[in-house]
């Protein structure tokens, strides 16, 4: 009986390492197909040095070049790919069964897509691909007749929370997102401007990509999340919560119209949602530390404060409004965070840039793809002309 084989969008990254990690915990459970990144060709030569998969996918043709070179000399008959089209083709092999959507923000969209179209069992870590383009997503994943299981440890919370009869989940009264609140959770709101990227990217508790660092220090990454949630549960906006938890040990509960909460806890640490996703619905060996409640000290909970954290009231703006404002939010955010890490722009300019972006541009009902993608481009080159205006006044 051959192994299920599984591709790893965006392998070089914390959630691809990770899920490699699982991997190596688990021997013989899965055959690596495809293995793919944008240019870091020497990690990835080193993943296909231990985990000789079929293809390697660089969407930088310069960077693939000398990874096909260097995996020649060293005998491994890795076949190298190269371009944004190539991340589409791996997902779509016969021989792929589960694919891992790990690659961040809105350029993880078309390979997500296609991998739902194509009936595959669909780990998603890019949250991007609901908040841009939810209802497509969700359409192509019951088109495809395969099946999404969460990854971001918060919705794969709620997953494992809910019961999986829909007349059960009738009963669910709301949702509660935690959040661990970042770097920033105490640190005085006037002082908030002059924080540097590096201290934005310090997160207490979780190893993360430099992105997606700025976002849970702004909450954003908890405004995309409320909006995903929506999608992957069939639930309203007015009934996702977000809760601050500093301590990282809840990753999300589910309330009951009975008054029963439901939660799932774990250290934090993101092998134990993959090692989850991974083996649903039977559990492996993720490599992750066992939480001890007995040492873990008092845990904390706290109402989340869209005053200090404008983001997340945005993104809340976004998800009831609905139609193509999500991905407005998403692609704004996106340059936003760019500029702030460029060191063009200030900490607190990520809320402001998003929200100018927002409040000029009218929400339309998504058409196709195609829509979607024009939308995203239109809200960047918007975004970039509030950029220069904030630049340019501090020069």
């Amino acid at each position: 009986m051959s192994l299920p084989g599984l591709v790893i969008l965006g392998a070089t990254g914390s959630v691809g390492v990770s899920t490699l990690n699982v991997l190596a915990a688990n021997p013989g459970r899965f055959r690596v197909t495809a293995l793919t990144a944008y240019r870091n060709h020497e990690r990835l030569f080193s993943q296909c040095e231990e985990h000789r998969p079929e293809f390697a996918v660089l969407v930088d043709r310069d960077a693939a070049k000398q990874l096909s070179g260097r995996l020649a000399d060293a005998g491994i008959p890795t076949q190298v790919l190269s371009g944004e089209r190539a991340l589409v083709e791996v997902v779509e092999l016969p021989q792929v069964e589960r694919v891992m959507a790990a690659i961040v923000g809105a350029a993880g969209l078309l390979p997500t897509l296609a991998a739902a179209r194509a009936g595959r069992q669909l780990l998603l870590a890019n949250k991007e691909s609901l908040v841009m383009a939810g209802h497509l997503l969700m359409q192509a994943v019951t088109k495809g007749g395969g099946e999404l299981v969460p990854i971001d440890s918060e919705h794969n919370a709620i997953f494992q929370c809910l019961p999986g009869d829909e007349d059960a989940r009738k009963g669910v009264r709301r949702l509660i997102l935690t959040a661990s609140g970042g770097p920033f959770l105490d640190t005085p709101v006037e002082a908030l401007a002059a924080m540097t990227p590096d201290e934005a990217c310090a997160h207490p508790k979780w190893r993360m990509g430099r992105k997606i660092s700025v976002d849970s220090a702004t909450m954003m990454n908890k405004g995309l999340e409320i909006i995903e949630a929506c999608w992957l549960f069939d639930m309203p906006p007015e009934r996702v919560d977000v809760m601050v938890h500093p301590q990282s040990i809840v990753h999300s509960m589910v309330e009951y119209a009975d008054g029963s909460v439901l939660a799932q806890l774990g250290c934090p640490d993101m092998r134990t949602p993959i090692a989850h996703a991974l083996g649903w619905p039977q559990r492996i060996h993720s490599g992750a530390p066992w939480l001890d409640l007995a040492t873990a000290g008092p845990l904390e909970f706290r109402a989340a404060c869209e005053t200090r954290f404008p983001c997340l009231r945005l993104a809340r703006e976004a998800a009831r409004t609905g139609g193509t404002h999500p991905a407005v939010l998403n692609a704004a955010n996106e340059a936003a965070v760019a500029a702030f890490l460029d060191g063009r722009t200030a900490f607190t300019d990520i809320a402001a840039v998003v929200e100018q972006v927002l409040e000029a541009t009218p929400a339309q009902e998504v058409e196709s793809l195609e829509h979607i993608l024009a939308v995203d481009a239109a809200a960047r080159q918007a975004a970039a002309g509030v950029i220069d205006g904030l630049s340019g006044g501090r020069a």
